[in-house]
């Protein structure tokens, strides 16, 4: 049965609260920050608190979230209809100024996340948490759905070692927490100190999906079209890091992978009987951008059959071993750049480790590498436990 949600930014309208009276306001959003009518949050906000939004700020693909790929700068701007500036926090730097704060007293943050580490989104709300300390700013985050549940976490805990813009603080690849919790963990165990307020949504349930929750799917970025996107991405992400189109340049981006060199018919026979809660559908594709662009591509479409028994991090990690197994002398790890780094691999950067690369290509159980993080994600179950807003 599904649910209606109300969203922080609906929340925010109907019962404004007492300590923005007056106050100037930013909005950090992009189009997915929107309320069950499909009305733009700083619509709204230029509507109910008129003269106070003063500044906008926009995460990695852009205010409009036209930018396709990483490392494609979206530009600073005049909003035409509000006549106020529009600060890229994806362009020369990834961390707000204070000349960009000086304009503000408070920081509303209005944005769709996807539940998974390597989503820039979470790490531009930290650095903004980590400015409005500092420069003693108050940051009000509206809260929305994790599209892929709050009850599931998967993966390894990411290194310090291989901390970047994919990957800062230590969490698992799918994390289970909205963007109001995931904040409040970061504020809170890294010592932010952030003068912090979530407002919270009213119907939302840990269990649910996106689809749970009567609202309307608009895509955060440019690859993320679909809530059932966003279900494979926290697996499919890590093709991103090789030479296997990862679907973009498709209309089913991470739905879809594969190379022109895939064996389909030898990976089936083996990822059907590791894989569970999908299948794997051989599908023929040809990108129209991006990796193998022109080349009609050999691989699948994952169909999700059971969302509860479905592990997306440890699915793709067994399909890039087999991969791996097969295509020894095609299969190739991307070289970096790679979301601003420019010297460690990018296959290291979204896995968050040294070690699993070497591992994954050594052919190790992925069953055994799956046991070794078990501790470790209890151990951050707990302490991600004590940010939940939501039984």
């Amino acid at each position: 049965m599904k649910n209606k949600v109300t969203i922080g930014l609906e929340k925010l309208i109907t019962d404004p609260p007492e300590y923005l009276v007056g106050k100037r306001l930013g909005l950090l959003s992009n189009p997915a920050s929107v309320d069950g009518r499909f009305t733009h949050a700083s619509e709204l906000i230029h509507h109910f608190f008129p003269g106070q939004l003063k500044a906008l700020f926009s995460p990695q693909h852009g205010f409009y979230a036209e930018k396709q790929d990483n490392m494609i700068e979206s530009g600073h701007f005049m909003e035409p209809q509000l006549n106020i500036p529009v600060y890229s926090l994806y362009n020369d730097t990834r961390i707000p100024t204070q000349k960009m704060f000086d304009q503000i007293d408070v920081l509303l943050i209005d944005i769709q996340d996807v539940g998974t580490r390597v989503y820039t989104f979470i790490y531009t709300v930290a650095y903004c948490l980590e400015k409005a300390a500092k420069l003693k700013k108050q940051v009000v985050i509206l809260d929305r759905p994790n599209p892929i549940g709050g009850t599931q976490i998967e993966g390894n805990i990411l290194s310090k070692d291989y901390a970047s813009f994919v990957g800062r603080f230590p969490i698992p690849m799918r994390h289970g927490l909205t963007i109001g919790e995931i904040s409040q963990f970061f504020n809170q165990e890294f010592q932010i100190g952030c003068n912090l307020t979530i407002i919270p949504m009213n119907g939302w349930k840990r269990q649910m999906y996106w689809q749970d929750t009567e609202l309307s799917w608009i895509a955060p970025s440019p690859n993320l079209p679909t809530p059932k996107s966003c279900m494979v991405y926290p697996g499919q992400v890590i093709f991103e890091g090789t030479n296997i189109s990862e679907g973009r340049g498709t209309t089913l981006p991470f739905e879809l992978f594969g190379a022109p060199f895939l064996d389909t018919k030898k990976i089936k026979a083996e990822a059907d009987k590791l894989i569970k809660g999908a299948f794997l559908r051989p599908v023929n594709f040809e990108p129209t951008s991006g990796k193998w662009q022109g080349n009609i591509c050999k691989g699948f479409q994952i169909h999700v059959t059971s969302k509860k028994e479905f592990k997306p991090y440890f699915s793709s990690l067994i399909l890039m071993q087999l991969i791996i197994k097969h295509h020894k002398n095609d299969f190739k790890f991307k070289n970096p750049p790679y979301e601003y780094e420019f010297e460690r691999m990018p296959m290291d950067l979204i896995l968050g480790s040294k070690t699993l690369r070497k591992r994954l290509t050594n052919l190790e159980d992925i069953n055994l590498l799956s046991d070794q993080w078990q501790d470790e994600l209890k151990q951050f179950k707990s302490l991600s436990g004590k940010y939940y807003l939501y039984e």
